[in-house]
């Protein structure tokens, strides 16, 4: 099978002989994915006052970060304030047919690669940090009509996005929206529910018309939330802590809506501890859990997680050994 037909397999929870690779920080290692962005141009402004730097962002709000000490940030200050400036929001114009021009080359290759296109933001993960998130939290509640406007708007866009990655011949699209901390939803799944999953049901379909898949990461517990995100068109869900989970029921409940998981070995409770043997065993038990519709990653930022290359390795080997068709273990 071509690389591009093993992904569309597991992510469909078909493939039970070899399960999908995407690793960066070693050219040999192996992917089955590629990808292009919206190459907007947008520039993004970087200053410095004191120990803070400060920049912005390409939806035009104000981040700010400790030099010594973060590489992330917090907003400084949102891009709508007031909600009287709505009507003069001025989004970016992030579906111009200009800025897909990789996208375009790429999907007219002949590369055997799964083709995804990374999406600039998604309704939830690029509001709350135009209104601040705390202060959007209490919006949901509060301004629901402001919250509905903007959110339109917002979705609007990235339709057009979407649109440009269909025309130019993606076979995916990736999207990165985190729903929990660590134990626990951002927001009640009822909330979730009115609020946001029409607008997912609104994307998702946009791109399924082109007939591309979906891919969701999403950091935290968002157990209560899965269930939702499949049947809203979710095509597989990327999850870095998935020690989080009851593993064995989270791959029972996404076999059953035929969505599969990309992920690496567990990036906060496994990889970090350096410790051989439960790496292995923890990657293997992943594997097994999940086969049949599983894409194994490692992490890109090594570093921020306190992970050691050779560390990274270990995992990357046993996701090959035992992720294999010749490895593959045969159950009664």
């Amino acid at each position: 099978m071509k690389a591009r037909d093993v992904i569309i397999a597991n992510i469909e929870c078909l493939a039970p002989d070899r399960i999908g690779f995407q690793f960066g920080g070693n050219d040999d290692w192996r992917r089955d994915l590629t990808g292009a962005t919206c190459d907007h141009g947008i520039q993004v402004r970087r200053w410095v006052e004191g120990d803070f730097e400060y920049y912005t962002d390409i939806w035009g709000n104000v981040w700010y970060r400790l030099q010594s000490l973060s590489q992330g940030g917090e907003i400084q200050r949102p891009v709508l304030e007031q909600w009287h400036d709505l009507d003069r929001l001025e989004l970016p114009d992030l579906d111009n047919p200009a800025y897909y021009e990789q996208a375009r080359r790429l999907g007219a290759s002949d590369s055997d690669l799964f083709r995804v296109g990374w999406m600039p933001g998604w309704p939830f993960a690029t509001c709350r940090y135009m209104r601040r998130m705390e202060v959007y939290f209490v919006d949901l509640l509060s301004e629901r009509e402001h919250i509905d406007i903007l959110h339109d708007r917002v979705t609007r866009l990235l339709e057009g996005v979407i649109d440009r990655f269909g025309e130019a011949g993606m076979d995916g699209i990736m999207f990165c929206e985190d729903l929990g901390v660590q134990d626990r939803l951002l927001m009640s799944p009822a909330l979730w529910r009115d609020v946001f999953r029409p607008l997912y049901e609104r994307l998702t379909a946009r791109a399924h018309s082109h007939g591309m898949k979906v891919i969701q990461h999403s950091c935290g517990f968002n157990w209560e939330l899965n269930d939702d995100l499949c049947e809203a068109g979710i095509d597989c869900l990327q999850f870095d802590q998935t020690v989080l989970y009851d593993m064995e029921g989270l791959a029972e409940k996404l076999r059953h809506h035929h969505v599969g998981l990309y992920s690496p070995c567990d990036i906060q409770q496994v990889m970090p501890t350096g410790d051989r043997a439960y790496i292995e065993s923890e990657t293997e038990r992943l594997v097994q859990t999940f086969r049949s519709g599983f894409i194994a990653k490692n992490y890109g930022d090594l570093h921020g997680i306190g992970v050691e290359p050779e560390w990274d390795r270990w995992a990357y080997e046993t996701f090959v050994r035992v992720g294999c068709a010749d490895s593959v273990v045969q159950t009664v």
